[in-house]
């Protein structure tokens, strides 16, 4: 065989080898893309399902901080609430004073944390609770968190979420569950009430009231949203500290010219029924 001959069956095995391993790279690339494209199929997916789980937070997120009043409340935005008889059943209930006024109106804007509100508390609660119960004076309560503000922590906030908790069990729970967090009130500084489980503890000494809804109501803040608001309208009222009382509108604690006792309110109270 010539050399050119030789040469020239070299020079096609090479062409041949050569296509080959082309062809051969062809494939691998074909492999290569096709894996890649399930990966990225696959991560697409993935991040389909986390963007969907991402608004799914969101929208869970949004719900929870919805304001729920509690049951029973009243006034302006449902932020009161109301404790003792309302003035048709004090009617109702005196029918031998037909053509009297109904019950006087007590407006107290209380933090459970506020040693001065635990003063008030202390000082007229036996009266108080007299003349709610003679049907002369209901109560309307607005619940603050000016001491959380002050000196931070979270149990002005815990507390009167607790209570409001109380009262969706029912008036007469939230007037005895209200007593019972102002006779164990600790110092303002230690925030023993930013403990939930202390609340739930103080809740057992009102017969009936800690049950699952009422334990899961103060575990989960049920009406946190609606205790913030209460608050911020109480900033924006021009009364400047708690405990603020009106009696009918009309400031009548904290005034050291003028000191309220208990006869002093209840002459009070009387003459305003006169009126």
């Amino acid at each position: 065989m010539s050399q050119r001959n030789r040469e020239g069956k070299r020079g096609a095995r090479e062409r041949l080898r050569e296509q080959r391993e082309r062809e051969r790279a062809r494939a691998k690339r074909k492999r290569t893309l096709g894996v890649l494209g399930a990966v990225v199929a696959v991560l697409g997916a993935a991040v389909g399902v986390g963007m969907v789980a991402s608004r799914t937070d969101d929208d869970s997120g949004k719900s929870s901080g919805a304001l729920v009043p509690p049951r029973g409340a009243v006034g302006k935005g449902r932020l009161v609430i109301p404790s003792g008889r309302s003035e048709k059943s004090a009617q109702e209930g005196k029918a031998g004073r037909a053509g009297k006024a109904g019950p006087v109106t007590l407006t107290v804007y209380e933090d459970f944390r506020c040693p001065g509100c635990k003063q008030f508390e202390d000082v007229f609660r036996k009266t108080v609770h007299e003349l709610q119960d003679t049907g002369r004076m209901r109560v309307e309560y607005h619940l603050v968190t000016i001491i959380d503000g002050n000196l931070g922590g979270t149990g002005s906030l815990r507390a009167a979420n607790a209570a409001a908790c109380a009262q969706d069990k029912g008036p007469a729970k939230f007037r005895a569950y209200h007593d019972v967090l102002y006779r164990h009130q600790s110092q303002e500084t230690r925030d023993t009430y930013a403990d939930n489980g202390r609340l739930i503890k103080l809740a057992d000494q009102v017969p009936g009231l800690v049950t699952p809804a009422f334990r899961k109501c103060v575990e989960d803040g049920r009406h946190d949203a609606w205790v913030r608001k209460s608050n911020d309208v109480f900033a924006h009222s021009g009364y400047g500290s708690t405990p603020t009382v009106l009696l009918g509108g009309k400031s009548i604690y904290g005034d050291p010219k003028k000191p309220l006792s208990p006869n002093k309110l209840k002459r009070m109270v009387l003459a305003a029924a006169r009126d």
